[in-house]
Order: structure tokens, then sequence, then C-alpha cells
């Protein structure tokens, strides 16, 4: 099977041991304009991703050699491509530990094509309106192109969700972020379950910032409502 690769179209990274599965994903995402590339082999992923750094991986979890959100955690190290797994399980602990690996979705199975490609567009929607500009406020610097942040002109080491959630609390001074508003720059189903990962990410947030400046809580709490930055 020959894939052909052009600069204008995103290239989208399957992950599944289905051939069944694999096949209907290719097509139905090749049929709407993506250039993709399948792998069935956990063991071959990290390597392929580092080659042919892909725009977009969809990675079921139960792979064999590694599952799914060990090697997302790996790809956390060197990239913050936008990660979907693919699983059967549908408790909220699964979808949270999924999520908290750094994945940026998470489909259950059975799923529709449609709702796929739904997601993998208002995925590519989000990553563009991050794409345009970039912003210092509050001892803090982002590079929206390049997904980077820094504080005190140190570079954070923030997962894709992690920069999005810091981006939209940073885009108004003294402005108090609801939970469920946060969720909407992370996914678009799920609301309950990704307003419990949203604290997740605003603690690892809140961590890395430490790790620069040891006494300062950037992130403030306000009970019962949200979050906001705290600006000296």
């Amino acid at each position: 099977m020959k894939h052909y690769y052009k600069k204008m179209r995103k290239l989208i990274l399957i992950v599944e041991d289905e051939p069944i599965s694999a096949a209907l994903l290719e097509k139905n995402l090749t049929a709407n304009g993506f250039d993709v590339f399948c792998i069935a082999d956990g063991a071959e992923v990290l390597n392929w991703v580092t080659k042919n750094q892909p725009d977009l991986i969809l990675m079921d979890i139960k792979l064999p050699n590694f599952d799914g959100i060990t090697l997302c955690q790996k790809i956390r190290t060197f990239s913050v491509v936008p990660v979907f797994l693919i699983t059967s399980c549908i408790h909220e602990r699964d979808k949270l530990k999924g999520l908290n690996s750094g994945a940026d979705d998470y489909i259950c199975k059975p799923y529709s094509q449609d709702e796929v490609l739904a997601r993998i567009k208002a995925m590519f929607r989000r990553l563009n309106r991050f794409s345009d500009e970039s912003l210092t406020i509050a001892g803090f610097r982002l590079n929206k192109d390049a997904f980077q942040a820094f504080y005190k002109n140190q570079l954070l080491d923030l997962t894709r969700s992690e920069f999005r959630i810091l981006a939209m609390l940073l885009s108004k001074e003294n402005k108090v972020y609801s939970r469920s508003m946060l969720v909407e720059v992370l996914h678009d189903e799920d609301a309950e379950t990704l307003e419990r990962a949203v604290d997740g990410h605003i603690k690892n947030i809140r961590k890395k910032v430490q790790q620069v400046s040891a006494d300062k809580n950037v992130i403030k709490t306000i009970y019962g409502i949200g979050y906001k930055i705290v600006v000296e």
C-alpha cells in the first residue's frame, strides 16, 4: 500500500492492529483529503513519528508490544502532535488516565467514521485559532505558532492541552474562567469528565511553573467558579 505525501495536506498516522478498522479509517480519511499512514505494531510508532512528524495520530490503546497510553506518554517527551486514543473502555477513570497521559481526545468503540472525521476537523480548527499570534503577560511568553510557553524566559514543558488552557487563561487579564469554558478549548464532548481533567491540567501547569520559580502560584483558584491568572 503506497502513500504519497504533499506538504499542503495533513498527514494522519493510524495506529491500529485490527486490519478492518484501520482500512476503514484510512479509506474515510483519504477520501476527505488527508494523507494517511497505518502502523499495526506499537514498537514501530516512536521511530516513525520522529522521522515523519505527522499532524495527528489516531491510536488504539491495545496494541502489540506497547499500549497506546505508554506510547502517548513517550511521544509527549518530544512532540506536541495531537493524539486521539481509541478504546472500548468507557469508564471515567480510563478516560482520565488517557487524557492525563497527554492525549488530546478519546474515542470510544464502537464509533462512526463521521464522528472520527468531525473530531479531527474540530481539532484542526482549534489549532488554527492558536496559530497566528504570540502573547506576553504576567511573566509568560507564548509562541502560538510553535505551541511553546516560556515563564521568566525559561521554556515550560507543557502538553498541547496544557498550552491551550494556559493560553486561554492569559488571553484576558483578571478574567475568571470556569471549567466548562476551559473545556471548550480541549474537546467537544464528555464535558463532565473533561472538567475534572481540567483540574489535572491546571495542577500540572502550576507544578511546571514552580520548577522555574518555586514560590509562585500564578494560577488562582476561585472556589465555586474556576481559575484566573494572577497578574502582579
